[in-house]
């Protein structure tokens, strides 16, 4: 029996060892859920991604009001948390619904859900716990697939950050390249996997803020009319204001050494308006040119200090082209002993950017599948690699496919879809 036969219980005859995996991602902009289907398979030492596509869904307007309501430093009650989780669980199951039907011929394998972050409990630089929600059974009962969830807390009770878990996946991906290369992912938050570094062992870590500051001034200076800065329209017209740029420099997160993760638990509308605060009224568009410009500066920093070559870019933030034209700018600007590092987005090797953390999210599922870590220790600061999150039975029960021989160390994109 195939590994695609073993999980589902169906009586497809498919001896390829290919599983189709869909996976499920919402980011810490809270905006949407991403669904990525893929036909994932082990050829030797190299696990081979085709990707079928990408559908979104945007969290429905009382769904994500109440969510940002809840989420910290809000106060809120185990009853809204109770509510959240659900509502959330069933917005992912009708995703997951409707993108088994529209990318999978409704012949999915596994359904890997990374669920939404409400809180990552970081204290004195080290992560203690970390709470995702959106109840996977709703996702199983719907679809009658297996899910797998839960991802980060294996990682944190191994005494890693629970972050960021793409690592493995970047580190995978962009084995074998020239130089040093550099995954960044461009999301609310702003990480980098450092594929090649000191002494061979691969490092990943939160930067900072990439679009969390930038919307939230949005919606707050425009009184909600704006929810981001639309193709970076106001941070163009805008000029980046010195010295506020310098204080928020001053935050001490830049200067913790690594691993190191950080969440809108620091990052939010108050931390911003405290930092505001020692200045008089500044226009909109100045606001989001320092921020824009804040993502840019901790980003080229961070890629520096690595001896990055390239940097390949993803998530929401490769959407912004003054983003993009800052950090292009940054990166060309005191450049290492290896120049300038190139910046190019994930698109350009094959790789949707917009889908990259819901692929990646579907090869964690299938590694927990086959009984395999999903983890780099020197990545995320664990003592060990771990398998990880926790299985949820389809309809037809759980059946594990055969344990993997071989754990994969490359991952190569198929042609697929876009």
């Amino acid at each position: 029996m195939s590994a695609t036969d073993s999980m589902s219980g169906t009586d497809r005859t498919d001896r390829t060892g290919t599983m189709r995996v869909i996976g499920l991602m919402s980011g810490t902009s809270y905006d949407a859920i991403d669904a990525a289907a893929a036909d994932l398979r082990l050829d030797g030492d190299t696990l081979v991604l085709t990707p079928l596509g990408m559908i979104s869904a945007p969290y429905d307007g009382d769904l994500r009001a109440g969510l940002a309501a809840a989420l910290p430093p809000a106060p809120t009650s185990m009853a809204e948390v109770c509510r959240l989780d659900t509502l959330i669980g069933q917005a992912f199951a009708a995703l997951a619904v409707r993108a088994e039907g529209e990318l999978c011929d409704s012949r999915a394998d596994l359904i890997a859900s990374h669920g939404q972050t409400v809180y990552h409990w970081i204290e004195d630089g080290r992560a203690r716990g970390t709470l995702q929600i959106g109840q996977p059974d709703w996702i199983a009962e719907a679809t009658g697939r297996p899910v797998v969830s839960g991802f980060r807390t294996r990682d944190v009770a191994a005494g890693g950050q629970g972050a960021p878990l793409v690592s493995i996946f970047d580190v995978m991906w962009l084995r074998g390249r020239p130089g040093v290369p550099v995954a960044l992912n461009l999301g609310g938050i702003a990480n980098i996997t450092v594929a090649a570094a000191d002494a061979g062992h691969p490092l990943a870590f939160d930067t900072g803020p990439a679009n969390a500051l930038i919307d939230a001034a949005v919606r707050d200076l425009t009184g909600g009319r704006l929810e981001y800065d639309v193709d970076g329209a106001l941070a163009a017209r805008g000029s980046v204001h010195g010295p506020l740029l310098r204080r928020l420099l001053e935050e001490p997160y830049y200067a913790r050494t690594t691993p190191k993760t950080t969440g809108k638990e620091l990052f939010h509308l108050p931390y911003l308006r405290a930092a505001l605060a020692a200045f008089g009224p500044l226009p909109t568009e100045v606001v989001v040119a320092t921020l824009t410009r804040l993502t840019a500066r901790t980003v080229a920093d961070a890629v520096r200090a690595a001896g990055a070559s390239e940097v390949i870019a993803s998530g929401g933030g490769t959407l912004n082209p003054t983003l993009m034209a800052m950090l292009r700018a940054e990166l060309s600007t005191g450049a290492g002993p290896g120049g300038a590092a190139a910046l190019r987005t994930s698109d350009e090797l094959d790789l949707p950017s917009a889908a990259k953390e819901a692929y990646a999210f579907a090869v964690l599922g299938w590694l927990t599948a086959h009984g395999l870590a999903g983890t780099v220790p020197s990545c995320t600061g664990a003592h060990r690699a771990s398998v990880l999150g926790s299985l949820t039975p389809g309809r037809d029960g759980l059946r594990l496919p055969e344990p993997a021989a071989t754990a994969p160390t490359r991952l190569t994109i198929s042609p697929g879809a876009p």
